[in-house]
């Protein structure tokens, strides 16, 4: 059939593909032709008011308003048909055009759509679990996210969708069932250390030029698949499992006292973050010379002692437990624990001068309740 006379054939028929074309009774009984049809001026080169095109597309009011239950198999086939017309007149129309804009605003529209009904929002639960992830069910409508599983675009107004508690891991619903990457959150409870050799690169070649994660096939010339190398893991990874992000590196950071962020996989950033505040990192083994040559380590290592040096006092002492002061260093815990121990987030902090003056404030704090007002040690002298 030539393209002039499916031409013909399509503007006979409904392009909205929920007007059920049930025919109302009239006023005097008798029965009234169903008000949607196709216009002729969709397809005409002269312009047409917007509500007109709005219809023309498939896009009225009603298209959206249909009860959910009544779809029929026609429905998705008018869709696919209104589809093609769509993509056609796109190609037709003046380029940059307003009409042009306008048509492809409603070509998406018409392609969401058909994708709601291929696979239809059903009743999800708010909480699910799987592979250690805690799935909870987002609200949030109109925030642009994108799938970690399929990655594609989480469109939040017709998609239901879930993040994982634990890793922040997004997908739609209906992607939950193909997912295999288990819970990060689960690796760092379980593991808690870091790689600390610099990108322990062991060749494309040992992976069998397979995705690391997913073993996708890929190669360095991207061909099927571009292989991108992981900072932290050195090992190499798929487009899907490596989005280019981008993180602080602990082995560089403890070698070489450098924070340049640099790609990573999709784990590993998950991973890192997760890792980022937890004190794991006893530098004086790892690396004791780092303190002869960063002089900001040394003082933050003699203020840790001295506030270890008066941490019986803040015990022993009412006022001070009464003033909660020991509470001044809750998120770092350990500071209050030991003198050696460093989270990632520590060093970044130490590079950037922003813990040594949080700190020095807080020692100030504390030799001053010592000194003037804690009723111990002034029984003590």
């Amino acid at each position: 059939m030539e393209y002039d006379e499916r031409l013909a054939l399509f503007r006979q028929t409904r392009l909205n593909p929920f007007d059920r074309g049930e025919e109302e009774d009239g006023p005097q009984g008798g029965k009234t032709p169903p008000q949607h049809e196709a216009r002729p001026e969709l397809f005409s080169g002269t312009r047409t008011h917007s509500s007109d095109r709005t219809m023309d597309l498939g896009l009225a009011e009603d298209h959206f308003s249909r009860p959910v239950g009544s779809f029929v198999a026609s429905d998705i086939e008018q869709l696919k048909l209104a589809i093609e017309e769509c993509k056609k007149l796109i190609l037709e129309l003046p380029e940059h055009s307003e009409r042009q804009k306008d048509t492809v605003v409603k070509l998406i529209h018409l392609r969401l759509k058909l994708q709601e009904l291929k696979d239809p929002e059903e009743d999800e639960p708010n909480l699910r679990v799987l592979l250690e992830h805690r799935f909870s069910k987002e609200k949030s409508k109109s925030v642009k996210q994108t799938c970690d599983k399929c990655s594609t675009i989480i469109w939040g107004l017709i998609q239901t969708w879930y993040t994982c508690t634990g890793c922040y891991y997004r997908c739609h619903s209906k992607c939950m069932n193909l997912i295999t990457k288990p819970c990060v959150r689960s690796k760092v409870s379980h593991q808690s250390e870091y790689e600390l050799s610099i990108c322990p690169e062991i060749g494309l070649d040992r992976q069998d030029y397979r995705c690391a994660e997913c073993r996708t096939p890929i190669s360095l010339r991207g061909v099927p698949s571009e292989a991108r190398q992981c900072d932290y893991t050195g090992q190499y990874y798929c487009s899907t499992c490596h989005w280019n992000d981008t993180a602080i590196i602990p082995a560089r950071v403890i070698h070489n006292w450098e924070f340049e962020p640099r790609k990573v996989c999709r784990s590993s950033m998950r991973y890192l973050a997760l890792m980022m505040p937890r004190p794991v990192l006893r530098l004086k083994e790892i690396n004791p010379l780092l303190f002869n040559f960063v002089e900001e380590l040394v003082e933050i290592r003699k203020l840790r002692q001295d506030i270890l040096l008066m941490k019986p006092y803040f015990i022993t002492c009412k006022e001070a437990m009464e003033a909660r002061l020991l509470l001044q260093l809750q998120d770092r815990q350990h500071f209050v624990e030991n003198d050696d121990m460093y989270s990632l987030q520590d060093l970044i902090d130490i590079s950037s001068g922003r813990l040594s003056c949080s700190l020095t404030e807080i020692h100030t704090t504390f030799a001053k309740h010592i000194k003037l007002d804690c009723e111990v040690s002034a029984d003590d002298t």
